[in-house]
């Protein structure tokens, strides 16, 4: 291997499960904030949720109508309608000072209290929409569009547990039992940076020996979808000076840095050669295919923790999966960790490398009732067209250097679709 040195040719390999225990060991749930309920959109719940009241708080009507006593109106209908004199209006929001004596009723909007004396509410919609006075053409039953105080949430209830994302619906339901504040473990801010000299960015034109950046792109978005407030920064150049300064620039903001390129043995891994002089960053051989040189470690005064990334696209996905995915729901406090593993019958046979875990590109499908995985493309990890053809992981072990056509496997789901 041309720039390697004894060393790095003749040591052994890190196994993926000593890598990524020795990462994990190193990172903590990030401490709780207090946040107002817009700003803790996204965020993992930290506190169990108790209502201090009911929902509804009140006995409510559902409908525009006319709230009535139901012996004055059992037997309405189209031919015998019944007739009552309107004696007031009780608009949403209004403390009603009505009580529904018998042979009377009263308009009720939605929303609105129900009086005393009233049991049922008829809809406009069965009436001519009298004002001084009201023909009903249909009886209601009891309690008929009347929303009951504490149906839906009682006062006492847990109503959202610590670990769950709030999305729209859990803010909503924060807001509507009165709570404006909640205390959230938030997203992990991760850092992305790629390097290398021959890298252009998308939109923009390339010449002999460069190639568009794709690699933070896919990092950026793989990370928000973990759950992390990802931010691309972008192209840094092989300078280990530009490197320093990108990442001392981020480090204020970041949680986590994740960096992909110069982490091999060339002559320009500008990665790992200004790393190594940093904090706690050692570099890794690790037994996977893809992913073989990986590095983690700290740096700066805060000890943000950093890992840096093959350069290859399937490489840096793949890696994320492996380790960066986990780190950051480690960071969240939430579980599982780890992106589910299942059995499947694989569709097609193919060989993998003796002494290392591979994580091969397949297709996950279902039929007749079982997991079917179809391997996708090739084993280069350069070969991006076949990743977005890919939406799962076929896991081979170590000791396997040879997955035969109609064997099961082990296969990691990065997502469900449907051919």
């Amino acid at each position: 291997m041309t720039g390697a040195t004894r060393d790095e040719t003749e040591a052994p390999m890190k196994t993926v499960d000593e890598h990524l225990t020795d990462i994990l060991e190193r990172i903590e749930v990030i401490a709780p904030l207090d946040l107002q309920l817009l700003d803790a959109h996204g965020c993992i719940l930290a506190e169990s949720v108790t209502a201090d009241l009911d929902l509804p708080p009140f006995d409510n009507s559902s409908m525009d109508g006319y709230a009535v006593r139901l012996e004055d109106v059992r037997d309405a209908s189209e031919q015998t309608p019944a007739q009552l004199p309107v004696v007031g209006d009780i608009a949403a929001g209004s403390q009603s000072a009505y009580t529904v004596q018998p042979g009377l009723t009263v308009r009720i909007m939605t929303g609105a209290p129900i009086p005393p004396g009233a049991d049922a509410v008829v809809p406009l919609e069965w009436t001519d929409g009298g004002i001084a006075g009201v023909t009903i053409t249909r009886a209601p039953q009891a309690g008929s569009h009347i929303r009951r105080r504490g149906e839906d949430v009682k006062a006492g209830d847990v109503v959202l547990e610590a670990g769950t994302r709030l999305g729209p619906g859990q803010l909503g339901l924060l807001a509507a039992v009165g709570r404006d504040r909640v205390k959230v473990r938030p997203r992990p801010r991760v850092i992305v940076l790629s390097t290398g000299s021959e890298l252009v960015e998308p939109g923009q034109p390339t010449t002999s020996g460069q190639i568009h950046e794709s690699n933070s792109y896919i990092l950026t978005t793989a990370a928000r979808e973990a759950g992390a407030l990802a931010i691309r920064v972008g192209i840094v150049k092989d300078d280990p000076r530009q490197l320093m300064d990108a990442i001392e620039d981020q480090l204020i903001r970041a949680d986590l840095v994740v960096t992909s390129g110069g982490v091999s043995v060339g002559a320009y891994d500008v990665v790992k050669e200004v790393l190594s002089r940093l904090g706690t960053v050692t570099f890794d051989r690790i037994a996977m295919q893809p992913g073989k040189p990986q590095g983690f470690g700290t740096i700066g005064p805060d000890s943000t923790p950093i890992i840096t990334l093959p350069g290859n696209p399937v490489s840096a996905y793949v890696s994320f999966e492996v380790f960066v995915r986990p780190m950051i729901r480690r960071m969240l406090g939430v579980e599982p960790l780890h992106r589910p593993i299942i059995s499947a019958v694989c569709e097609g046979g193919f060989s993998s490398p003796a002494g290392r875990r591979q994580y091969a590109r397949g297709w996950l499908d279902v039929r007749d009732g079982r997991y079917i995985v179809r391997p996708v493309g090739g084993p280069g990890s350069h070969l991006v067209g076949d990743l977005a053809h890919a939406n799962a992981l076929i896991v081979v072990p170590e000791d396997v250097t040879e997955v035969k056509d109609g064997t099961a496997v082990n296969v990691m789901v990065l997502e469900r679709r449907s051919t």
